[in-house]
């Protein structure tokens, strides 16, 4: 069974989607300060959420009859989904076969990581900013760190490679720690991308002037290493790749805000309790577990899924100044 073209996920600019990011719970065992406030937030209740057999059936539609060579599973903290490695197997077991990955703190992950690579997880994408404990407690609001550490070291051990970090600078905290962290991600063979902090925290006081530029990133690493770009076209991925000291080790500048990606964005989101996102800044979303648990067809929710991805915008339009933030927050959007 080939990949599905014709009645793929294609918005009005000729963009096409192929790339899942699935939502599996809104919860978080961390508090990190730029996503949520440090009490938490109302979780979303059970009955609203998919179950196993809803998140599968979607993905399976999803691969089967749009297009779908992607999936990529985030929370907040999927790893707290009880179902996790069950999901994967199934999604892993589907044709044709899709790449298969997992956005984490790393919390348990040190637990998880054979059991997940035995269920066909291909890689990992682990969240840390700082691997300096008491600024990991300040941004995190959580001791931590030490777990991080072993759940990367885990997922290496388990093949689950390459074994990517992405990390934020906050002003005041850790902006200057970019070449610190790039060391030590060398040293250990993990692959680094910095992230510009993006206007999706709970509290909504993100503001532009606070964040760290892309520009500036580079500029603390060049200090202390030899960055040149690498040749690899970049194509739809969101981080411009830069060599460290001549390769082949490479670190990543993901420009969400300052060098928007937009025009060839290829991802689609599915949240926890069932709604198309088609974008991570969109203010709208279509409801697919209503149809779910209305007893729609396959092909009526595959239509429901193309008809979504009509009203995608050009762009995220943050440097709009009628921007408006998302409702939901990070935590309930899925990265």
């Amino acid at each position: 069974m080939g990949w599905v073209t014709s009645g793929a996920l294609v918005d009005t600019f000729g963009r096409t989607a192929t790339d899942l990011r699935v939502s599996l719970t809104d919860r978080c065992n961390l508090r990190c300060s730029y996503c949520m406030p440090p009490e938490g937030l109302d979780w979303m209740p059970d009955e609203q959420t998919l179950t196993d057999d809803e998140v599968v059936r979607l993905i399976r539609i999803g691969v089967e009859q749009l297009g779908i060579r992607e999936v990529r599973f985030t929370g907040g903290e999927p790893l707290v989904r009880r179902g996790l490695v069950d999901i994967v197997r199934r999604t892993a077991a589907l044709e044709p076969r899709p790449e298969t990955s997992l956005t984490t703190n790393a919390l348990g992950l040190s637990r998880t990581a054979q059991a997940l690579a035995e269920a066909g997880l291909d890689r990992v994408n682990v969240s840390l900013d700082t691997i300096r404990r008491e600024d990991f407690l300040e941004i995190t609001r959580r001791d931590r760190l030490a777990d991080v550490v072993a759940g990367l070291e885990a997922a290496k051990a388990a093949g689950l490679g390459p074994v990517k970090i992405n990390a934020v600078l906050l002003r005041g905290i850790n902006d200057d720690q970019a070449p610190e962290l790039l060391r030590w991600c060398l040293q250990r063979g993990y692959e680094l991308r910095f992230i510009e902090q993006m206007p999706l925290d709970a509290q909504h006081q993100w503001s532009r002037d606070k964040m760290v530029t892309a520009d500036e990133i580079l500029t603390s690493l060049e200090r202390e290493f030899v960055l040149e770009p690498a040749e690899e076209p970049r194509g739809s991925a969101p981080a411009e790749k830069f060599l460290v000291d001549g390769g082949p080790a490479t670190v990543g500048v993901i420009a969400s805000v300052t060098r928007p990606f937009c025009g060839d964005c290829d991802r689609v989101r599915l949240t926890a309790d069932g709604q198309v996102r088609n974008c991570l800044f969109a203010r709208e979303e279509s409801d697919l577990r209503k149809a779910l648990r209305g007893g729609a067809s396959d092909e009526e929710i595959a239509d429901r899924w193309r008809a979504a991805m009509i009203t995608k915008r050009p762009g995220h339009g943050i440097d709009d100044v009628t921007f408006l933030q998302p409702t939901r927050p990070m935590s309930a959007i899925g990265g």
